[in-house]
């Protein structure tokens, strides 16, 4: 039975400016990132996408980025890893990822987080290396089928790379 994971890297809404906080860390999203934000989650609510689990990265932009789509019933749970923050490595979230499948039938992630890690770790899972070829909007959507048994790097594929211009109605 092939048990593929449909992963969805999902960037943080807009953010206030960078340089305002004095720490980048707390930085939450602006008035226009929550508008866009919850119009593009609304869409992926019309599209019927539905997540077991959104993963999001400790900082405030994407906690809140997370909250939204939690609010737009795509998921009831949202669980925060240190392996989304700009500084986390994709080793230890694949090991995660491993544990969180292993024993139920889970299919489909979102993760919120950040760049330029989103668009290198969506290279890595889809060509084992960075290229610096994606570039993921803010709000925007990198979809990846993720396989159940082999290593993920180099061995996923692309399904979906939308800017949140795509979803807005």
């Amino acid at each position: 039975m092939n048990n593929e994971l449909h992963l969805y890297l999902i960037r943080h809404g807009i953010a206030g400016e960078r340089g305002t906080y004095a720490n980048d860390d707390e930085r939450p999203l602006d008035n226009k990132g929550r508008k866009q934000t919850k119009k593009v989650a609304r869409r992926l609510y019309d599209l019927g996408l539905q997540f077991d689990l959104i993963l999001t990265s400790p900082l405030v932009r994407s906690r809140q980025t997370a909250e939204i789509l939690q609010e737009a019933k795509l998921s009831s749970q949202i669980e925060e890893s240190p392996h989304l923050a700009p500084s986390g490595d994709i080793h230890a979230w694949l090991d995660w990822l491993q544990n969180w499948r292993d024993g139920e039938n889970r299919n489909c992630l979102a993760v919120v987080g950040h760049e330029p890690s989103l668009s290198n770790w969506a290279e890595i899972l889809v060509w084992g290396e960075v290229k610096e070829r994606l570039i993921l909007k803010k709000a925007g959507i990198i979809g990846l089928t993720i396989p159940e048994s082999e290593t993920p790097i180099g061995n996923s594929a692309m399904f979906w790379l939308t800017p949140p211009k795509f979803l807005l109605g």
